[in-house]
């Protein structure tokens, strides 16, 4: 796996799955204990310090679901709330033909997006690289400003704040690389 998978898988993961989920203890041990700051490939040494700092999980599985989950959710994690005229199929219905496991969740949801750009980092194909423009291009980045500005406006917790402010930084460096790719 390379740099590009692991920055999406962490990001995706982070915003996909709640706290609580078992899934994340490790992730989470990981950035609790600063060992994250190791093999991240990104130089965001002080954003990852403060993403440590604000890791405990109570008190961010409670912003976690006042954040994204439930209709009266204050930050909708799903693109199509975002962007006019967007449907959570036509996401859908790219990710499959490029081969990707989907489940009946929504697949527009922010955490699916980059866990998507992970999954065609790792499949590798030769039209996985136009893929991935793509996903950012149309699915990801007309939006993904906006919802994190929201993000770090109604985060209750320094992790949530913490995390738009890693994301957006990150999304940005993956898609320079994705442009400068693009050029060779």
């Amino acid at each position: 796996m390379n740099e590009f998978s692991i920055i999406c898988r962490v990001l995706g993961s982070l915003f996909y799955r709640q706290p609580q989920d078992p899934l994340l203890v490790p992730l989470l041990t990981m950035i609790r204990e600063g060992k994250l700051a190791a093999s991240w490939p990104l130089e965001q040494d002080e954003l990852l310090a403060r993403l440590q700092q604000g890791c405990d999980p109570q008190l961010m599985a409670a912003d976690y679901n006042a954040l994204f989950v439930g209709e009266e959710c204050s930050v909708s994690p799903y693109r199509s709330a975002w962007e006019e005229g967007s449907q959570e199929g036509e996401v859908r219905e790219f990710l499959k033909a490029r081969g990707m496991p989907l489940a009946e969740t929504p697949a527009d949801h922010f955490g699916t997006l980059l866990l998507a750009a992970s999954w065609l980092e790792d499949q590798s194909q030769e039209d996985e690289y136009e893929a991935q423009v793509m996903l950012f291009d149309e699915y990801l980045l007309p939006w993904c400003g906006t919802f994190l500005g929201k993000v770090e406006a109604h985060a209750t917790t320094s992790f949530y704040r913490t995390l738009a402010a890693v994301s957006r930084e990150a999304i940005q460096a993956m898609r320079d690389e994705l442009e400068e790719s693009e050029e060779e």
